[in-house]
């Protein structure tokens, strides 16, 4: 069996070939093709160790919720794992034990979906993929675990809903995104957790849990053949397609600037500003991606660390990031300051960020962020589960094959000037949302909303 030393050098060996002019060797060899039914599978080969990893993502996550029923999303996710036909919850937990299987979710706004990992030996993967597979096709969401996931779920948002940094982010995401479902809780409120019924999760399953428009990822100890039936296996028993699929609303543009301040005990002020962002296939990701390394992404090096945490020291910490979804999702700064420095934290963020759009980064900056953007690559790719990922990722969001053979290259050809035009046509800093949780009271009284 391979090391995971042997295989990160595999792969370090693979990355610098695909640096050098002219290289024709991809760093990933991705497998292609639909099943009977429709599903898209993205498949790798991986011999290096006996394992396999097997997931499939739906367009199900709390984006398609409605404000009635927040929380649906989730609760189908959770639960489909807590019993199916002919297993409880503790016999599920039992079978993964003893053949050494992980069964898990994945939740997010966008998508929804179930994971395995297991032994590629035939019989140890035939148990798993049974288990695997009636979870999928035959979840029975039992009503006893219903109510009792309620009435946690409840007290986790009743213990949250005091939290400054809950506050903060439920408050801007709410102001940016309005009456569009993106900015619903992706738990749900107490309110709307409360109403969730069994006949909810099995509506949402039928609807949303279906092979068209599914993605089904393989990677590792299988051949193509054995990924192409493991595959036919998964989706076959999948609910039909709904007559009237469910798809998201595009999101609307950000036209006025909004301030909230609210009070809070905390002795921090929690800050979050910013605008509505990109789509994850925007055609500008890769220097708005760059470029926000430089803004704000790069951790200590990034300008608004460096302006307002290290050269003022104004904030415990400060940063920047993009959160690209199937809809535009959202560009954000968050900070954590003294109430005393909130006002002055903001105020250098804001300018930082005006000053960034209209100039641009520098020269050395860019190169910099270059450097280690691709130098940290090869990480990215060390193993079977990271590997795997991106094979979900790319396939859910219709990312080109050689998405991962082009990163480098797409990284290095980013100019000062596609970063400038960008963010310039992106992100308007007259238009930003800003929220302030733990603002001063008397300020927060005058300027509760702007």
């Amino acid at each position: 069996m391979a090391t995971k030393a042997m295989i990160l050098h595999k792969y370090l060996i693979l990355f610098n070939i695909c640096l050098w002019p002219g290289a024709a060797w991809a760093i990933l060899p991705i497998h292609h093709w639909q099943t009977q039914n429709g599903a898209r599978v993205y498949f790798v080969e991986n011999r290096d160790i006996p394992m396999i990893d097997l997931s499939i993502d739906f367009a199900a996550g709390s984006g398609y919720d409605r404000a009635a029923k927040a929380g649906v999303a989730s609760m189908t996710n959770h639960l489909i794992r807590l019993g199916a036909e002919g297993m409880d919850e503790d016999e599920i937990g039992r079978r993964s034990a003893d053949i050494g299987a992980g069964i898990g979710g994945r939740f997010d706004t966008d998508r929804a979906g179930l994971s395995m990992r297991t032994l590629s030996d035939r019989a140890i993967r035939e148990q798993a993929l049974d288990i695997y597979l009636r979870i999928l096709h035959k979840p029975v969401f039992p009503d006893a675990v219903l109510k009792r996931e309620k009435t946690r779920l409840i007290g986790a948002i009743k213990e949250s809903d005091i939290q400054p940094g809950t506050i903060v982010a439920r408050t801007f995401n709410e102001l940016m995104y309005r009456e569009h479902p993106y900015g619903l809780r992706s738990s749900g409120d107490i309110a709307s957790v409360e109403k969730i019924a069994r006949d909810d999760l099995v509506a949402f399953y039928l609807q949303h849990y279906h092979a068209r428009g599914a993605v089904i990822a393989i990677m590792g100890d299988v051949s193509r053949e054995q990924a192409a039936a493991i595959a036919e296996r998964v989706s076959a028993g999948l609910p039909p397609p709904p007559a009237t699929p469910t798809v998201l609303p595009p999101v609307p543009g950000q036209t006025q600037q909004i301030t909230r301040l609210i009070p809070h005990h905390a002795s921090q002020s929690h800050i979050l500003l910013g605008a509505i962002g990109i789509a994850r296939n925007d055609a500008d990701y890769f220097p708005l991606f760059v470029g926000n390394y430089i803004l704000g992404g790069g951790g200590f090096a990034s300008r608004i660390s460096e302006e307002v945490r290290q050269r003022r020291g104004l904030a415990y910490s400060a940063g920047g990031y993009f959160v690209p979804r199937l809809e535009r999702g959202p560009f954000i700064i968050s900070m954590q300051t003294r109430k005393d420095q909130a006002q002055q934290a903001l105020d250098v963020a804001l300018k930082t960020l005006r000053d960034y759009i209209a100039n641009g980064p520098t020269v050395r900056e860019l190169e910099d962020a270059k450097k280690n953007l691709i130098g940290g690559f090869p990480l990215r790719i060390d193993s079977n589960r990271k590997i795997h990922e991106y094979l979900a990722v790319i396939g859910f969001y219709n990312l080109p094959l050689n998405y991962l053979d082009e990163f480098t290259r797409n990284i290095e050809r980013v100019t000062v000037d596609d970063i400038k035009r960008a963010f310039a046509a992106r992100i308007d800093p007259e238009k930003l949302i800003t929220v302030v949780v733990g603002a001063d009271e008397v300020a927060a009284g005058k300027a509760a909303v702007r």
